[in-house]
């Protein structure tokens, strides 16, 4: 098993032959630390490969229990380096209990990982069965969050309470030419 990455690439690759000029981001999983996996879907090309980081490493266990932080961040790493012309992007949500320094290390954690796109959000409980919201984050926190990601030297940043990982994508892109 592949955890989809040939899906993900045969999807990328018919995008960029049918539709001339396309630009395609793609959100993957960690494939389970296969790299393989994820140089399948770095060789079909997309322009911006996203993988959300979620959470500060404190409460990846409780947040994604089949995923591992440094792993995350390996993933990330491996497409900044390998994926020539591809933009690395992720995603943390907020309102899970982290502290004010855990988002720090998390946000210099991927900006030195090589992410140059970032997502931050409200996270919101699905369902009952969920993790509970710890605290909703005032849209004033969010743009400071916003600045400080800016002044670390990410690209490109989407900030706010209903800030998702696909959140605007073309306009977060912009004229921002990956290739």
């Amino acid at each position: 098993l592949d955890g989809g990455a040939n899906h993900f690439a045969d999807t990328i690759k018919e995008l960029k032959r049918h539709i001339h000029g396309v630009t395609v981001e793609v959100l993957i999983p960690d494939f389970m630390g296969r790299m393989q996996d994820l140089e399948a879907v770095i060789a079909a090309g997309p322009h911006v490969l996203n993988h959300n980081l979620e959470t500060v490493e404190r409460l990846y266990r409780r947040v994604r229990p089949e995923a591992v932080y440094e792993r995350s961040l390996e993933l990330i790493k491996r497409v900044a380096h390998l994926g020539e012309g591809i933009l690395a992007k992720s995603g943390i949500m907020l309102g899970l209990g982290e502290t004010r320094e855990e988002i720090n290390k998390a946000l210099k954690d991927l900006k030195d990982a090589g992410c140059r796109m970032l997502t931050l959000g409200q996270y919101l409980q699905p369902s009952e069965g969920h993790l509970r919201v710890e605290r909703y984050v005032p849209p004033e926190e969010f743009e400071k969050w916003h600045r400080k990601a800016l002044e670390m030297g990410f690209d490109r940043v989407a900030s706010g309470p209903f800030v998702r990982s696909s959140y605007h994508a073309a306009a977060l892109l912009g004229d921002y030419s990956p290739i």
